[in-house]
């Protein structure tokens, strides 16, 4: 299993597992951040958890690039439901382009049934904001390499309202207590799952994270939230509509995170994220 440790400000803040080869196949093999810490060390990421044991950090998951699995478990499928098919992909790392303590830049290949779907650069930074937070800047572009168009869809897409999940997903810590959620006019998982909104805050007893859309693109796509269930916010693609990806064509979103020590009201969130995309 290849590693690299991610820094802010030379201290350690993240481990990336850019080659999980001991993850099992049906977990859709994929590179991921964990654990990914606050500035004082307090986790703010879970794998392989027990409910859902292909939930793995911070990473990319898509559960249905044009049929196949990136996101592991089963698939949604129409009239039947949830269902155990052997489809699933895997992100293959393929090379680095910048690779420096505070971030990197990589290259990777989604692969499935030996072929090559897309292939994807990935950008990631952490940038100190204050004593106490710091930011995760995610950058990913999919790009359909082959000659024949291809699309992105979800659960939602597949006959599962509200299961509009699939892009850039982060599992948090499961607690004693299920953790708040906010945004700047709404509060809690009904109120903001499946919205749109300039940024995202969820809340534990001792840490905050504030998930923002960097890009046009990214704050177009609708939140997908869990937090009485498991902890866990993704920024979907496909929340109700495929997303359509002719052939030689890129798909560009950026998410960048807040990760900050304490419980953060609305105000402080909103603060972090102005500095955090300045």
């Amino acid at each position: 299993m290849n590693l690299l440790v991610l820094r802010c400000a030379g201290r350690p803040v993240g481990r990336y597992l850019y080659r999980p080869s001991s993850l099992a196949p049906d977990l859709a093999p994929r590179p991921y951040l964990h654990p990914v810490t606050t500035l004082k060390g307090t986790p703010v990421t879970e794998e392989l958890p027990d409910d859902h044991r292909h939930h793995l950090g911070v990473c990319v998951a898509v559960p249905d690039v044009d049929g196949r699995n990136f996101w592991g478990g089963r698939t949604y499928v129409r009239d039947r439901g949830p269902t155990a098919l052997d489809n699933h992909g895997e992100q293959r790392h393929e090379d680095w382009k910048l690779c420096d303590p505070d971030g990197f830049v990589e290259d990777l290949v989604w692969r499935a049934d030996g072929r090559e779907l897309l292939r994807e650069r990935r950008t990631v930074a952490a940038t100190e904001l204050t004593a106490t937070a710091w930011a995760l800047d995610f950058t990913y572009s999919l790009t359909n390499p082959g000659p024949g168009d291809l699309s992105i869809g979800s659960p939602a897409t597949n006959g599962r309202p509200g299961a509009g999940y699939g892009g850039f997903f982060w599992r948090a810590p499961k607690g004693p207590a299920a953790p708040g959620v906010f945004t700047a006019d709404a509060e809690g998982e009904r109120a903001v799952h499946g919205r749109t909104a300039d940024w995202l805050a969820l809340a534990g007893p001792d840490w905050t994270l504030v998930f923002a859309g960097a890009t046009d693109a990214t704050r177009r796509d609708p939140w997908f939230v869990r937090t009485e269930e498991y902890p866990g916010v993704g920024s979907a693609l496909a929340w109700d509509t495929r997303l359509p990806l002719p052939a030689g064509a890129t798909a560009v979103r950026r998410v960048v995170t807040v990760v900050a020590d304490g419980r953060l009201e609305a105000g402080e969130a909103a603060a972090l994220v102005r500095k955090a995309l300045s």
